[in-house]
């Protein structure tokens, strides 16, 4: 797949609407709801930018746990090797697959059909 850079535009964006936290501060809140977030931490979206490491709000829930919705679709992201930035970027961006709308627009409406629309995305 010929993968285009992904604008400092869209990582604006993306903090702006959904928040784009670090990964220590991250894990430092999640240490506060769990004894053990190892586990909860392998299964985090993350995204690269310059140097820092950041996670998308969209896959928090408001008490601070991983949204399910978003869980299976990053699993599978990353068996078909779609590198993180690259699947967060297709999570906030219109898709054909989806009408024209965002899959983090999707979240309410189970898995299943952000699961179809992200094969789209890989094969593409």
């Amino acid at each position: 797949m010929n993968r285009q850079p992904i604008s400092d535009d869209t990582w604006e964006r993306t903090r702006i609407e959904f928040t784009l936290p670090s990964l220590e501060l991250v894990r430092r809140r999640l240490s506060e709801l769990m004894e053990d977030p190892e586990p909860v931490m392998r299964q985090v979206v993350r995204v690269f930018i310059e140097e820092g490491t950041f996670c998308p709000g969209f896959q928090f829930l408001p008490g601070g746990q991983l949204h399910p919705t978003v869980v299976g679709p990053y699993q599978r992201a990353m068996e078909l090797q779609i590198p993180h930035n690259y699947f967060t970027a297709w999570m906030v961006t219109p898709s054909r697959a989806l009408a024209g709308g965002r899959p983090v627009d999707h979240l309410k409406g189970g898995r299943a059909p952000l699961l179809r629309a992200l094969e789209t995305f890989h094969w593409r």
